[in-house]
């Protein structure tokens, strides 16, 4: 198993850092242009290996045929959110990334699956699709699982528990639209409903939608990158070990929800091919009208692609 990690900023680092700690690859492949970056990075998580005990092995490097034969690939390029910014400010400088970083994973590793991590997220997944012609299953975002981890640390600690009780699902867009969904989420079996009023758990529910914005505006100068690496790693974990896990993850669409051709966060079985399943929850027409909602804004900005 060979692991391309595009992208040696803080969430691409920490997730190569990971995923090698957790040995989920023979090798790990840290890219990214600037020289000397990713080598330096992947030295000094090699020269950790023998106190975290792992051996899988790691290569920096700023040439993608380093990368070729890479059995999956986690892409954190792109450029960081600021204070003030939303996700959709990043569209055209990061589409741009993106576009070169999917013909040259075409060109090195056809049958490589990618997991997109660049912002916004659901935008840049159908980009990547798009350029690398890849099958739908192949070709997938990170959002939900990284909202969802949000939307139950907030719940652990408004209930004062455990945040392994709590099991809970988001869906719609990575970014103000997406849709927890409070009817799904228990704490140790019980529904959240039963737990905490309606206007504590709207307020939870707020404090998710801006929960990576929260972080930048205490950083200042940089984004989220422990929670959104730590939730790329449980990804590539449930596809490299082929576990089958239920996991909120961005997916391309078609009729499923009643949306079509078009990315969005949804309840996905991952195992060895990729999106092995998107699975239809029963909504409330409530809930099916937001999801609508955020899918509409994530077609709204892929219209203003140019692919």
């Amino acid at each position: 198993m060979k692991i391309t990690v595009i992208g040696a900023g803080h969430v691409g680092e920490t997730t190569a850092c990971k995923l090698a700690q957790k040995e989920l690859a023979n090798e790990v492949v840290l890219l990214d242009i600037v020289e000397g970056i990713p080598q330096g990075k992947t030295l000094d998580m090699w020269e950790c290996a023998p106190i975290e005990g792992y051996d899988t092995r790691l290569t920096g490097t700023n040439d993608y045929a380093d990368t070729a034969g890479s059995d999956l690939f986690v892409v954190t390029a792109g450029l960081p959110r600021k204070p003030g910014m939303s996700r959709d400010d990043l569209l055209e400088a990061n589409a741009t990334i993106i576009k070169n970083v999917g013909a040259n994973i075409r060109a090195t590793s056809p049958d490589a699956i990618v997991i997109v991590v660049s912002n916004p997220l659901d935008v840049m997944a159908f980009a990547m699709k798009q350029v690398t012609g890849f099958p739908a299953e192949r070709v997938f975002g990170m959002a939900g699982v990284l909202d969802t981890a949000r939307f139950r640390s907030f719940i652990a600690l408004e209930l004062d528990v455990s945040v392994r009780d709590i099991s809970s699902m988001v869906l719609g867009g990575h970014g103000d639209s997406m849709v927890p969904l409070p009817r799904y989420t228990t704490v140790s079996g019980v529904t959240l409903t039963e737990l905490l009023d309606t206007d504590t758990i709207n307020a939870l529910i707020e404090r998710t939608k801006n929960g990576g914005a929260e972080i930048v505006k205490l950083l200042k100068t940089g984004s989220a990158y422990y929670a959104p690496a730590a939730a790329a790693v449980q990804m590539v974990d449930s596809v490299v070990r082929n576990k089958k896990r239920l996991l909120p993850c961005a997916c391309y669409l078609s009729g499923q929800y009643g949306l079509d051709d078009v990315y969005v966060g949804v309840p996905a079985k991952l195992g060895a091919g990729g999106v092995e399943e998107v699975v239809e929850l029963e909504l409330s027409a409530q809930e099916r009208e937001l999801l609508h909602k955020s899918a509409a804004g994530v077609k709204e900005n892929i219209a203003k692609l140019s692919l």
